[in-house]
Formats: structure tokens, C-alpha cells, sequence
């Protein structure tokens, strides 16, 4: 009797959401922190036709690429505003060690980030570049190591906004089980960020995330002896460090990300994820591949209740990308939880 009553339900949840047996058992399995959902659907069919070897849609394993914007689309973004952005303040403003010797473009864009995330001003016009500017500078002369002890000594501070997370544990943990799914399937992903590469590496290396598959942001390097004389004169001894410059070579936004994809990965991605209009070019990139069947993903940050959201800009997301053909991720609607039990939004502190 109740294997007649397992089966009748399963009918008629197939009936009623498109899923095949199979689909709701890998979403029963892998997503436990989702709602039953469009998105989902979207995604367990996909992965399912392009891994079936029978299927006319077969990508082989060694082409299952996907990419993944990180700010707002695994990592959480609003609080109260890209954790760069929350870094470079910190270290302008508030750093003890930095702040009287910052320089003063480098004050300033730490002093936009703070009367925008405080009184509510804008910020300037074409804002990432003046940023990217300023937090080469800011960090120049660090070596590597340092830089990454930095970043993660502040990832280690309470989040702002939020009970019961530090930025360094504010993923999107209904994401997590996707790269989990992807990967069980034979996909290797990219982390694709405006955010520096070194700091993205940073966050991301508790989830097991090689640093050679994180893409981002980028400043010149050099060795510790090396300089001003050019890499191709000089010859690194076997003691030196590297060291972060003040040279910024390139913001990894819109078609830069499409160009950084080509040039480090070499292939074009059949899966994409993002969050933002940063993402578009990755996203048409990855959908203009002629040799597979392709899919892309826009997260919509459209919970103000567990997170920090703006509804209207949220709307007006979330039609654009549907009408651009991106499957919409809806917070509100399609995940269980957002950060995990324990964590509840508060009022931002100053």
C-alpha cells in the first residue's frame, strides 16, 4: 500500500513539475537546501541530457566547463557591499598600521565606499576602475603570503549586518551543492570575479577550490630584488619573494571576463553563473558556443528578510535576465536557507 502511494506521488509530482523520477532523485540527493523550483529543474535536466552518452547533446568530460561569477552569485555580497570594497575601507581608514599613510586617492575611494555604505551617497561614475586603482596601491608592497593573511584575518570578522558569520563563512550554502552536483557529473568550474584574484583565493580556499581555477582581478607582480628593471633582464634568486605592485593589469569585468576565460582556461564554458550585468559578456560567451548544448544562470538577490536586498533593483534584475534567455535563481523563492542555521540579519552597526 504505501509503495502504491510512493508511486501515485511521484506521479503526480512529475505531472505537475516536468521532473523525471531520475531528476527528482539527483535534486533529493544533491539539494537538500533547495525548494522544488524551475531553476533547479533547468539544471538537473541539463547536466543530466549532456552526461548521457546516448544523448545527441553528449559534451565529453574534458568540455564540461562552468564559470562562476563570486561576489552575489556563492559568496554573499551585500554586506554591506562587495567584501573588496569592505577591505579597502578597512584598510584606508581604520588600519593603524596603512591609514596615516595612505595615499589620498586611495583615502578617497576608501571614503566613497564608506559615505555610500553609511549616508546612502552614490558612487562615482565608473567607480570599479577608480577602485581596482586604488586597492592596487593599497596593498603594494605586500608579498603574497602577507596579502593572503590579510584578507583572511579580516574574512575572520563578524559580517556585518548579520548574527552568527564571519565574511569568510558567508557563502550561499544552496549554491555549494551545486558545485558538488557539477562536479560529480565530470565538470570542472571556475571562480570568474571583478574581484582580485588573490583575495577571491583567499575566500575561497576553505571550499577545497584550487588556486590555479580562480580568475580575477589583476595586478603586476615582482620579485623582492627585481625593482624597476624589466622580468625578461632580471633573474629571481632562489630566496626571494614575490611581491603585489601598484600596477594595475586588468579589471576582470564584462568582456574582460570573456577574454580572461580564453587566454587561462582555453576552452568555452557550456555552463555559466552570475549575479550581475558583469556577468552578461560570460554569459553570452558561454551561450554563443556552436559545439554544445549550453545553459546559463543569473542569481537574483530578491530575499530582504534573510538577507540585505533591494527588491526593486532585484525586479528589474530579474526581467532583463529573463528576457536576455538566462535562467533566473530566485533567494526568496528558490532556497531553503541562505547562510545556514544560526545566522540571522540584523540592522548594519557603525
Amino acid at each position: 500500500m504505501r509503495r502504491t502511494i510512493s508511486i501515485l506521488l511521484i506521479t503526480v509530482v512529475v505531472f505537475f513539475t516536468g521532473c523525471s523520477k531520475q531528476e527528482l532523485d539527483s535534486q533529493k540527493e544533491y539539494f537538500t537546501l533547495w525548494n522544488q523550483c524551475q531553476a533547479l529543474t533547468a539544471l538537473t535536466e541539463y547536466v543530466q541530457d549532456v552526461t548521457n552518452p546516448n544523448s545527441a547533446n553528449y559534451i565529453k568530460t574534458e568540455d564540461r566547463i562552468a564559470t562562476f561569477d563570486m561576489d552575489g552569485t556563492f559568496v554573499g555580497e551585500l554586506y554591506p557591499t562587495y567584501f573588496e570594497y569592505n577591505l579597502l575601507e578597512y584598510r584606508a581608514l581604520d588600519d593603524s598600521t596603512y591609514k596615516d599613510i595612505a595615499p589620498d586617492d586611495v583615502k578617497a575611494a576608501a571614503q566613497n565606499i564608506r559615505d555610500f555604505v553609511r549616508q546612502g551617497t552614490k558612487l562615482p561614475d565608473h567607480f570599479d576602475m577608480i577602485h581596482a586603482q586604488a586597492a592596487a596601491k593599497a596593498y603594494a608592497g605586500m608579498t603574497l603570503a602577507e596579502f593572503d593573511a590579510y584578507v583572511k584575518k579580516y574574512a575572520a570578522k563578524p559580517a556585518n549586518g548579520f548574527t552568527g558569520m564571519t565574511y569568510g563563512e558567508s557563502f550561499y550554502k544552496p549554491m555549494l551543492e551545486v558545485f558538488k552536483y557539477l562536479e560529480d557529473n565530470g565538470f570542472t568550474f571556475y571562480v570568474v570575479s571583478g574581484s582580485d584574484r588573490f583575495i577571491c583565493r583567499a575566500l575561497v580556499e576553505s571550499l577545497g577550490f584550487a588556486p590555479n581555477r580562480v580568475i580575477g582581478m589583476d595586478v603586476k607582480l615582482k620579485s623582492r630584488s627585481q625593482e624597476t628593471e624589466a622580468g625578461v633582464d632580471y633573474t629571481m634568486g632562489k630566496d626571494e619573494d614575490l611581491l603585489r605592485t601598484d600596477e594595475l593589469i586588468i579589471k576582470n569585468l564584462k568582456t574582460n571576463k570573456v577574454l580572461q576565460i580564453s587566454q587561462e582556461i582555453g576552452k568555452v564554458p557550456v555552463l555559466s553563473f552570475g549575479n550581475s550585468s558583469g556577468d552578461c559578456a560570460m554569459h553570452n560567451y558561454c551561450l554563443g558556443n556552436s559545439q554544445y548544448k549550453t545553459a546559463a544562470f543569473m542569481l537574483v538577490a530578491d530575499d530582504d528578510v534573510r538577507d540585505h536586498a533591494d527588491l526593486e533593483e532585484g525586479a528589474r534584475r530579474e526581467a532583463k535576465w529573463r528576457q536576455n534567455g538566462y535562467t533566473v535563481i530566485s533567494m526568496k523563492n528558490d532556497f531553503k536557507t541562505i547562510y545556514g542555521d544560526g545566522v540571522n540579519k540584523v540592522d548594519f552597526t557603525f
